[in-house]
């Protein structure tokens, strides 16, 4: 569009009085350029600004109106503009290889002056269409970006504020939820291409575990404090009533499952990490006792990345051991408490558990 928001034609012929009765019969109503053969349409084509819709003789000199049709078409630049192909009367072939260069319509001679105006007319039209549904594209794509961040935070800020309140009832710092939620990061990317773990680690699952790894605690908000805070060993019906902990924090997932109407896969692994992050990979472990493969790869993962956290930190009833002695621990509970694979996984990824240990340290007391 010209700056005196007229649009720009281009008339490409080789014919003087062909140039000259088009430039008549539209120049009151458009800017008009002018080309006499085909490299000069398509110089001229490129020049800014670039003209808002192209009058194609075929019988160009040069490069035929064809030519010129089908390099417009492959250039992105030009890809966009309308072409009308100006082509013999009577020639049907024409008109269909005019439609296959890339013409968005094909005018035969003679020339009617209604039906050039009201063909140029037509296919500004579709173009200013075209170019107003894409900026409502873009300006809809920047809103539902906008939406969506302002969603996820906001959904990250719920998920924190739950996770931080079951810990806190358990004297546990927000470090701890920063340090297992990365720890579980840490052994997803190592065994993203494992034959036995692929299946469940693309990257936006990572993602999603990374989200749901605050949440493992959140049932023990339902344990009495007498029990939870309890600084000794407790008896058998105390530890079964902490061992509920797990069911209290499934049921508190999938009660969100059942309002929603539906499930995905984040609320899918935070409910198995709420529910099944303490069962043992030999079936020792509860509330099921589920062994090997039946316990979820989410939770494999948080029993590994738990265990190591809170061994490594200081609790009423332990002092914290050294990550050399955490290490070997879990190393000796492969096959028992934990699923070898992904002992091996912490292994490879020993330096970065130090780092996020470093990075997160418990402020000290």
């Amino acid at each position: 569009m010209s700056e005196n928001n007229k649009a720009i034609l281009l008339i490409a012929d080789a014919v003087p009085g062909n140039l000259l009765w088009l430039n008549g019969l539209l120049q009151d109503h458009y800017e008009i350029k002018l080309a006499g053969d085909g490299r000069a349409a398509l110089r001229i084509a490129q020049q800014l600004p670039r003209p808002d819709l192209i009058l194609l003789d075929a019988a160009l000199p040069e490069l035929d109106g064809y030519a010129v049709c089908a390099q417009l078409k492959r250039d992105p630049d030009t890809a966009g503009l309308p072409l009308l192909l100006l082509v013999p009367p009577g020639d049907p072939e024409q008109e269909q290889r005019g439609h296959g260069a890339g013409a968005a319509d094909v005018i035969a001679h003679p020339l009617v002056a209604e039906t050039v105006l009201a063909r140029v007319a037509v296919h500004l039209q579709l173009k200013r269409s075209a170019e107003l549904l894409a900026h409502q594209r873009l300006h809809l794509e920047d809103l539902v970006t906008e939406t969506t961040f302002e969603l996820t935070m906001m959904v990250d800020a719920v998920i924190w504020a739950l996770a931080t309140l079951a810990e806190t009832r358990d004297h546990e710092s927000a470090n701890h939820i920063n340090r297992v939620q990365r720890y579980v990061v840490a052994l997803a990317r190592q065994l993203q291409h494992h034959p036995r773990f692929e299946h469940e680690l693309s990257n936006r699952n990572v993602d999603f575990l990374y989200k749901a790894a605050p949440l493992h605690d959140i049932g023990k908000v339902g344990i009495p404090d007498a029990i939870l805070l309890k600084p000794g060993r407790l008896d058998p019906d105390e530890f079964e009533q902490m061992k509920l902990h797990t069911v209290y924090g499934r049921d508190a997932i999938a009660g969100v499952e059942e309002r929603l109407g539906f499930s995905n896969d984040f609320l899918r692994f935070a409910r198995e990490i709420a529910y099944s992050h303490q069962e043992k990979y030999d079936g020792s472990g509860y509330p099921q006792g589920l062994a090997g493969e039946a316990i979820p790869v989410s939770a494999r993962l948080m029993a590994v990345a738990d265990v190591y956290d809170a061994l490594i930190s200081k609790r009423v009833y332990k002092p914290a051991f050294t990550h050399e002695t955490a290490i070997e621990l879990i190393r000796q509970g492969s096959g028992e408490h934990f699923d070898p694979d992904v002992v091996d996984a912490m292994l490879m990824a020993e330096q970065r558990f130090m780092e996020i240990a470093a990075e997160f340290q418990d402020p000290v007391q």
